[in-house]
């Protein structure tokens, strides 16, 4: 294990892979591994990238890889596609668009199911973001799977947040209630050759400025336009990302973003933990868990009661 983490960490794309794998399995080793990667996390840049079927995140992400390669950086993305509810099985077609830089050395590509977990996101992220950044990556990207309105698990997990939409996704009623416009930094309008684009931008300024309560050094989210399928647009969204990353080091949010992340990937683990001790979420089994349902469906114990039994039970257990 120590020389696999060494050879990640010294660029090799096979050891990278297989540290996520066994990331994404939940593997006994994952413990040594992130003790070993701990020293070396904290310096990759986390760019969220979300927005609904359909309006181009995987040709906005290999846009966006483009730029930032011309800029000599390393770039590591994270793409999360939907696993079925029947089959359990995922595509993981979003790597279809970033063939371009699937010869780049400078360029890890990642897809991931989210293995039913809800927000867009996989339950396995923020680890997985661990070991890519202690490989090197100085900015990663994270395409979330096809959103609707409150998917937001992004947000919370990334430096800066950019929300996609195109023309013809839906009109400003559809916007006005969406709450995955809260959560954007920088708002991109692809596919800005079609009918309709301008309105678009022009109806989501609007509805950014309703809820504005915004005072002098208050970060106010551009609304930029692109066709990433032609490269049009990138650049002018790398300097978006880059002044916004200038506006979080300067008024100390930066650091409070990675807190926040941090706090919440603890007690992701903290209660995934806590889970299994309990016997899993499942009342049939023969844990702490099972036990308690069991004296509430006699009517012996009140939920609250066996909830505050079985937070006993394990404090005891240390």
């Amino acid at each position: 294990m120590p020389a696999l983490v060494e050879a990640a960490r010294a660029g090799s794309p096979r050891a990278l892979g297989r540290l996520i794998t066994l990331v994404e399995n939940a593997d006994p080793a994952l413990r040594e591994v992130m003790a070993a990667l701990a020293p070396h996390t904290g310096r990759a840049r986390v760019v969220g990238l979300t927005g609904s079927p359909g309006v181009g995140k995987s040709t906005s992400t290999s846009m966006l890889v483009g730029e930032l390669r011309a800029k000599g950086l390393r770039v590591g993305v994270l793409a999360v596609d939907p696993s079925s509810p029947f089959s359990g099985g995922a595509l993981l077609g979003d790597r279809i668009r970033l063939t371009e830089h699937a010869l780049d050395p400078e360029v890890f590509i990642r897809s991931m199911a989210s293995r039913g977990h809800l927000g867009g996101l996989s339950r396995a992220t923020p680890q997985a973001l661990r070991v890519m950044d202690a490989a090197g990556c100085e900015v990663i990207l994270v395409e979330t799977v096809g959103v609707g309105q409150s998917e937001v698990e992004v947000a919370g997990l990334a430096d800066t947040t950019v929300v996609l939409l195109a023309p013809g996704m839906g009109d400003g009623v559809q916007a006005a209630k969406a709450g995955i416009l809260e959560i954007g930094d920088v708002f991109v309008v692809n596919k800005a050759d079609r009918d309709g684009a301008p309105a678009t931008a022009r109806e989501l300024r609007h509805m950014i400025s309703l809820g504005e309560r915004l005072g002098p050094q208050d970060w106010r989210p551009p609304v930029l336009m692109t066709v990433a399928a032609d490269g049009e647009g990138g650049t002018e969204v790398v300097e978006a990302l880059d002044k916004h990353l200038v506006w979080l080091q300067q008024h100390g949010e930066l650091e409070q973003r990675r807190r926040v992340r941090a706090a919440r990937e603890v007690e992701a683990l903290a209660l995934h933990e806590l889970r299994g001790r309990m016997g899993g979420l499942s009342a049939d089994g023969d844990g702490v868990l099972g036990e308690a349902a069991e004296e509430v469906l006699a009517g012996r114990l009140d939920p609250y009661a066996a909830a505050d039994r079985v937070v006993a039970e394990l404090s005891g257990r240390g």
